[in-house]
């Protein structure tokens, strides 16, 4: 189909079955050729880029989701807030936030997110690894320690996670799959907060 015989009602349509700007629709059906379920394909990955910066908008509404594991052994209590009431029923976004609940159940994060780890413990790790560095050349210690850094962020905060059901996921990061539902419900999706039980530990 070539860009002519692409109507104003075609961009309409796709526009409101995805919620991106009209432009944005226009180019997208161009580039698909006029098929439909590319176009909305092409702009899903186009806004995987734009959800970054939807991160500034109000996200009040949402979804509590709780999960129970091991014969009632772990729960899981997990806050995740969308900016509609309509997105917070939608079913892609109760997937994410079922799913979150599983995976903190399985992978014990510490934290939300990188900001949130207090600065004597980015203090205290870090020291660690610098003693840790002291027999490696004088340059490359900087470098150790920021990879240690990171693998701890992997291993500590629930956005650098990669999802335990590695299969199912392809080995993205929660924050990878936040960004991915975002793009979905053209919203700012917010994992607000979580806890985890575990039954006889302090």
């Amino acid at each position: 189909m070539s860009a002519s015989t692409i109507s104003a009602a075609d961009v309409k349509a796709l526009r409101d079955r995805t919620g991106a700007g009209m432009m944005d629709c226009k180019a997208a059906l161009q580039e698909a050729g006029g098929d439909v379920d590319k176009a909305i394909e092409i702009l899903r990955v186009k806004g995987q880029a734009q959800a970054a910066k939807r991160g500034e908008r109000a996200a009040s509404e949402g979804l509590v989701e709780s999960y129970i594991h091991a014969g009632g052994k772990i729960g899981v209590l997990v806050e995740v807030n969308c900016e509609t009431d309509f997105v917070a029923r939608n079913e892609d976004f109760r997937a994410f936030v079922r799913d979150l609940a599983l995976h903190i159940a399985a992978a014990a994060p510490q934290y939300v997110s990188e900001d949130e780890v207090p600065a004597e413990v980015r203090e205290a790790e870090q020291r660690i690894y610098e003693e840790q560095a002291q027999d490696r050349p004088e340059q490359a210690r900087p470098k150790i320690v920021e990879g240690r850094w990171r693998k701890w962020l992997e291993e500590n905060v629930l956005l650098h996670q990669k999802h335990v059901h590695d299969e199912k996921h392809g080995g993205r990061t929660i924050e990878q799959l936040r960004a991915e539902v975002s793009a979905k419900t053209g919203e700012n999706v917010v994992i607000r907060r979580f806890a985890r039980f575990v039954v006889g530990e302090e």
